[in-house]
C-alpha cells in the first residue's frame, strides 16, 4: 500500500466514509499509523509482498476502539463503541484460487472463531475479499444468496455458499429449540393454573382465579406469538458473497474495488440518539 494511503485517506473524505476495511496491504508488522490528514490505519501483516488485512478509521473515532485482534495476515477485527452500540469489524482476505486447500479451511476456521467470539447483542460488519464468485441466479440457493451474481460459479464460491447454507440451518435449529421449550414452558404453566383452580380455601376462594381470569386474554396472546412463529432460513442472517446484505438503519455497508490490486469495504455510520 505505499504510496496509496493518501489516496484511500481522500477517497474516504470524499465519499464521507468513516470506516474502510483494506485487505493485501502487503505491509509488514502490526501497528496503527496515520495515513492522512484525519485518517489512522490499524493493519497487520507478515510478508511485505503477499496478503496483510487492515481496517482505517476516522481520527475522531480513534477513541471509540476498544480491542484489536490480529488473528493473522488474513483475518483482523477492531471492536468500537459509539454512542453507547457496540461495533465489531472484521477485515478478511481469503486465498486466492490455486491456493492450497489446507490454507483456505485455516482462512474459514479464523474467520468463525473472530465471528463466534463476539457475544450476542453486540453488531458485527465483515467488510472481506471472499475471492470467490457464486455465478449467475440463486437456483437452489435461493436462501443465502440473491440473484444478481456474475461469472461462472467457482470452487471458493460453492463452499462459501455451502457454508453459509450450513449457519442458516443452524440457526434454524436453534430457533426450532427455543420455541418448542417456550411451548413446554406455557404448557407447564397451564397445568400449574388448573390444578390452583381446583383446590379452594376454607371461604371457597380459588388462589389462581383472579390470575387466571386477569391473564386469560394474556395467554392467549402469548399462544399466539409462539405457535404462530414461522421461521425460514430467508430470515436468517447469512454471510453472502454475492451481493453484501442491507444493514439496519442504523449502518450501512458498500462494496469497493480497485485497480491498483487491493480491494476494500466501508461503512458509513449513522447512529441516531
Amino acid at each position: 500500500m505505499t504510496g496509496k494511503g493518501r489516496e484511500l485517506a481522500d477517497m474516504m473524505e470524499r465519499r464521507k466514509v468513516d470506516i474502510l476495511c483494506v485487505q493485501e496491504t502487503r505491509w509488514k508488522g502490526s501497528k496503527a499509523r496515520s495515513i492522512g490528514v484525519g485518517f489512522k490505519l490499524f493493519y497487520y501483516g507478515v510478508d511485505s509482498k503477499r496478503n496483510g488485512v487492515g481496517v482505517v478509521l476516522k481520527e475522531e473515532f480513534e477513541r471509540n476502539v476498544l480491542e484489536v485482534k490480529r488473528v493473522s495476515a488474513r483475518v483482523m477485527s477492531l471492536k468500537l463503541e459509539i454512542e453507547g452500540v457496540m461495533l465489531n469489524v472484521v477485515s478478511g482476505y481469503a486465498p486466492q484460487v490455486g491456493c492450497e486447500v489446507e490454507e483456505k479451511e485455516r482462512f474459514w476456521s479464523e474467520l468463525d472463531e473472530v465471528i463466534e467470539s463476539i457475544p450476542t447483542g453486540e453488531r458485527v460488519v465483515i467488510g472481506a475479499d471472499f475471492n470467490g464468485h457464486v455465478g449467475e441466479g440463486n437456483t437452489g440457493d435461493e436462501e443465502v444468496m440473491g440473484k444478481f451474481g456474475v461469472k461462472e460459479r467457482n470452487l471458493e464460491g460453492q463452499m462459501k455458499l455451502e457454508e453459509a447454507d450450513r449457519k442458516s440451518r443452524y440457526q434454524l435449529e436453534s430457533l426450532e429449540r427455543k420455541q418448542r421449550h417456550l411451548r413446554r414452558q406455557l404448557d407447564s404453566l397451564r397445568g400449574t393454573c388448573k390444578a390452583e383452580r381446583v383446590r379452594t380455601d376454607s371461604v371457597g376462594s380459588t388462589p389462581c382465579s383472579d390470575r387466571s381470569d386477569r391473564s386469560d386474554s394474556d395467554q392467549e396472546e402469548i399462544e399466539v406469538d409462539v405457535e404462530s412463529t414461522e421461521f425460514s432460513h430467508g430470515e436468517l442472517d447469512s454471510v453472502s458473497t454475492a451481493s453484501t446484505s442491507d444493514l439496519d438503519d442504523h449502518s450501512s455497508l458498500q462494496s469497493l474495488a480497485s485497480d491498483e490490486g487491493y480491494s476494500s469495504s466501508s461503512i458509513k455510520l449513522a447512529f441516531s440518539s
